[in-house]
């Protein structure tokens, strides 16, 4: 009787455990999107999509908010990792930029992640360089 009470609590163990595992990967861990690969959702300007934010944020975070993006605009700032398009469009790359894109017009796909009030910027990540 023993015995068949340790095997029950054994088997009892085994089942959560192997339905945490399942809970976890299927639903908790997901990987990460590849925005790289991805089609964007959108292909807009600069200005347009700060319009849009400064327009109704609402409405544009039900748009645009965790979409993959393709923004078109003039470079008027760059960093080592940051692109500014237009003075509106906060663009951070996942590498480093290698070449100085400052007053060039270039199409930068990225994932939204909002609309930063203090700095009035639409705030865009994992970015890539479209040619």
């Amino acid at each position: 009787m023993k015995r068949k009470k340790i095997a029950i609590a054994i088997a009892a163990l085994l089942i959560v455990a192997l339905g945490g595992i399942y809970f976890y990967y299927g639903f908790l861990f997901k990987e990460a999107r590849n925005i790289e690969s991805e089609m964007p959702d959108f292909n807009i300007s600069a200005t347009k999509l700060l319009e849009d934010y400064n327009a109704d944020p609402k409405k544009a975070d039900a748009l645009y908010l965790n979409k993959t993006i393709e923004i078109t605009g003039t470079v008027t700032k760059e960093t080592d990792s940051v692109v500014i398009l237009e003075n509106t469009v906060f663009c951070l790359f996942t590498q480093k930029v290698k070449s100085k894109l400052i007053h060039n017009k270039i199409k930068v796909k990225g994932k939204c992640i909002g609309y930063d009030e203090l700095f009035q910027e639409v705030k865009i990540d994992q970015c890539t360089i479209n040619k």
